[in-house]
Parts: structure tokens; C-alpha cells; sequence
């Protein structure tokens, strides 16, 4: 069966290598985007992959974003949480609308892109969701309270879900990726991403393949008694 897929922030990094190994594995994916259109362009264009545009931190905009996926490709059967910002700075330095944009962007849109899948996923009596977490939320990074507090959310928030949706055969799991290398954490000052490579104990970064590759096992078929779960990827770096 051909299952539907969005993959939010789905055309770049671990989004669009998730999108893509979906693609490759035979689902119709739909990857949601926010601003950047001329990325987003090339991405179609290179990958034969749907974009869709929309706001995940605005819960009006997701329902109707996934009402034009589900016009377009049908009934949504896989969603991955994978949108994410930072607005980095020491709480005594940082703004309440940087600390806001990223709790709604992050956090508040697991909520948002769930609430408007879920129902459908409930009466079909199947659904896999993924949240993108971080290492960052299981244990905190200097000058990132709220990235980490909204990545920390998410893994609540997944086990909350998981056991509601478990009886329909609707998992929701996690992933709490390390440092992967992908613009987000290119734009990390060289001598910093040198110092958290060196706490790293494989000696890298992670690859955005990597990740997407235990998305997929996520969201297969045959991984409805895996639901709760939190998969920490990072080299090693934080075992919790």
C-alpha cells in the first residue's frame, strides 16, 4: 500500500532526507515548508517530491495545509514533526518573542500538525507519527532554554499521544537526534563545532541520512508495537 506522508520542514536537512527516503520507499510524500521558495522549488524539481507552503506554528494554517495535501494526495497515513528554528541567546539576553517563536515553531506544532491528522488517523484505524526531538532537550545547552525547553516537550508530548492513539493503531515516537551536519549546525561557530565534535565519541557528526534512515523504520507497517519510544541518534555524545 502506498502510504501518504508530510514531512514538516520536509525540504531541507533531515526533513528532506526524510522526504526522500519515503519517496524512495514508495510513499507519496507531501514536505511542508515556511519561507523558503526558491528552495523548495529546487527540491521539487530534483526530487519529483510535492511542496506544500505553510505556517506549522499557526494551528489555522496547518489544518488548512493538510486539508490541501489530503485534497491532493488523499487521506494522511504518516506525519513527521521535523520543523524546527533556533533563536539562540542567555535567558537574562533574550527577547519573549524569541523565546515564543521558537516554543510555537517547535513544540507548538506537534501539536498543530497532529491535531489535524489525528482524527482521520483514529476512524482508519492506523497512523505513524514521528517528532523530531534533540540531544538538546534530554540535557540542555547553554544559551538555548528555549530550544531545549521545546525539544524537551516533545518527548512529553510523544508519550502522552502514544498512549492515546495505541488502542487505534496510531503509534507516536521520537527521535532525539545529536549533532547532525546540516545548515542548521553549519551556522555553529567553527571553534564550537570543534570543541562538540571533540565530545562526540564516534568523532563526527551525524549524517541527516542516518536520521531519516530510523524515521523510516518508525513509520513502517510492521512497527505497530513501537509507540512511546524515544531513539536517541548522536554518536555516543549523551546517553539517557
Amino acid at each position: 500500500m502506498n502510504r501518504i506522508a508530510i514531512v514538516t520542514g520536509g525540504t531541507r536537512g533531515i526533513g528532506a532526507a526524510t522526504s526522500i527516503a519515503l519517496k524512495d520507499k514508495g510513499c507519496n510524500v507531501a514536505a511542508a515548508y515556511g519561507s523558503d521558495d526558491e528552495k523548495a522549488k529546487v527540491f521539487s524539481e530534483e526530487t519529483g517530491i510535492k511542496v506544500f507552503k505553510w505556517d506549522v506554528s499557526d494551528f489555522e494554517s496547518c489544518v488548512s495545509g493538510v486539508a490541501r495535501v489530503e485534497s491532493d494526495l488523499g487521506p494522511v497515513d504518516i506525519l513527521v514533526n521535523n520543523a524546527g528554528i533556533t533563536r539562540d541567546g542567555t535567558v537574562h539576553k533574550m527577547t519573549y518573542e524569541n523565546w515564543q517563536a521558537v516554543i510555537d515553531t517547535n513544540l507548538g506544532s506537534c501539536f498543530n500538525m497532529s491535531r489535524a491528522v489525528i482524527e482521520g488517523m483514529r476512524e482508519r484505524k492506523f497512523g505513524r507519527i514521528v517528532n523530531v526531538g534533540s540531544i538538546n532537550g534530554q540535557a540542555g545547552q547553554y544559551g538555548q532554554v528555549n530550544y531545549a525547553a521545546a525539544k524537551s516537550g516533545i518527548h512529553g508530548f510523544t508519550k502522552a499521544l502514544a498512549q492515546e492513539g495505541a488502542a487505534v493503531g496510531v503509534t507516536v515516537n521520537a527521535i532525539a537526534p545529536g549533532y547532525i551536519d546540516t545548515d542548521m549546525v553549519a551556522a555553529v561557530p567553527e571553534r564550537v563545532l570543534e570543541k562538540i565534535v571533540g565530545g562526540i565519541p564516534v568523532g563526527r557528526l551525524g549524517k541527516a541520512t542516518e536520521i531519516a534512515r530510523s524515521i523510516l523504520f518508525l513509520t513502517d507497517d510492521d512497527a505497530g508495537f513501537i509507540t512511546g519510544s524515544t531513539l536517541s541518534i548522536n554518536g555516543g555524545q549523551h546517553m539517557y
